[in-house]
């Protein structure tokens, strides 16, 4: 069943549960009051049906029928509608989760349309049942309610997206899997624009609803509590804008830290060329002079000289020491 909840209040006070829309709607005009309707991934008969009732904006519903819309709020005579994305953190997956709430209140009536399993409006409709006299404000208190349902909400993910940035600030100067943390601070770094998409358009949609509520229903108490969820949604985004810039700075700090593991890498191992290198050439110097003499001619200087044997193993000595000292000279060595 599409309909979650639905009700009829009169000065705050619930008077009826009608079982069904056409009861809830008869209700309606017979009492006077305010009808708030929860539904949950409706038809678009049943969405239809409401949208025909209350006189709704075709393209509003049209958004509201094809959902995966941005977070908005747009106004339609005299009826408000509002477009949330509420949100909850997989820990496990390092994943933010978007859900879709649209809300539409007009002069009489609260229609509330969830295209996700949360956030659960019960709480909401709860809290503002105890409290009669924040409810007979009518759909606009029920809008207040909502907002600050689903920003409250976005406290967890913030929470959770701290976390994980935190741990990947630790890892940064640990010997750890470097592809394994670029592919982390990505991901991450893709979870925070997609949270930032959705609670950036919050401050200035209730900064249009507290205009709204000044101009035309003039309900003080109502604008100081929706002040404060502005106040709560500023910091949030505050708060979601220097996520993304930690970790835009903890890529590059992370690039530049390969790179020098890199450099420092290539300069070992150049080191340990040079010192093969040298070594090598040390060692064929030797080998040189003995190949020379090793040939075997008749005819070869020294080769019958008395002192000719000591003086090949002096060369070699020598020609092996000067490179030494060459190499060692030039600090390859």
């Amino acid at each position: 069943m599409a309909i979650i909840d639905n009700a009829v209040y009169v000065d705050g006070r619930r008077v009826a549960t009608p079982a069904s829309l056409d009861v809830t709607f008869d209700l309606l005009r017979e009492h006077s009051g305010m009808a708030w309707i929860g539904m949950y991934r409706p038809s678009e008969e049943e969405i239809r049906a409401v949208a025909r009732e209350f006189d709704l904006h075709e393209l509003a519903v049209e958004d509201a029928m094809s959902g995966h819309q941005r977070s908005k709020l747009e106004q339609y005579g005299d009826t408000l509608f509002a477009v949330l994305r509420p949100a909850r953190y997989i820990d496990a997956d390092e994943r933010v989760e978007f859900g879709e709430l649209h809300v539409f209140a007009g002069p009489n009536f609260v229609v509330t349309i969830r295209h996700a399993e949360r956030p659960s409006l019960t709480p909401v409709r709860e809290r503002l049942e105890e409290d009669p006299e924040m409810l007979s404000l009518g759909p606009d208190a029920v809008l207040y309610a909502t907002l600050d349902e689903v920003v409250d909400e976005y406290e967890p993910v913030v929470a959770g997206l701290e976390n994980d940035i935190d741990e990947i600030e630790t890892e940064l100067f640990a010997a750890a899997d470097d592809d394994a943390l670029s592919r982390r601070i990505y991901q991450l770094s893709r979870e925070v624009i997609q949270f930032q998409r959705a609670t950036a358009p919050l401050t200035g949609m209730l900064e249009g609803l507290l205009r709204h509520i000044r101009d035309v229903k003039g309900e003080v108490e109502l604008q100081r509590h929706l002040r404060d969820v502005h106040d709560h949604a500023i910091r949030l985004s505050e708060r979601v804008n220097s996520f993304r810039s930690i970790l835009d700075n903890a890529l590059t700090v992370h690039s530049t830290l390969v790179t020098q593991r890199m450099t420092e890498q290539s300069i070992t191992q150049n080191d340990q060329v040079k010192k093969i290198s040298s070594w090598a050439a040390i060692f064929f110097a030797p080998q040189l002079v003995a190949g020379i003499y090793g040939m075997n001619f008749d005819e070869m200087p020294e080769l019958h000289w008395a002192f000719g044997y000591p003086f090949a193993v002096l060369l070699m000595v020598v020609f092996a020491a000067l490179l030494w000292g060459i190499f060692r000279l030039k600090k390859w060595l």
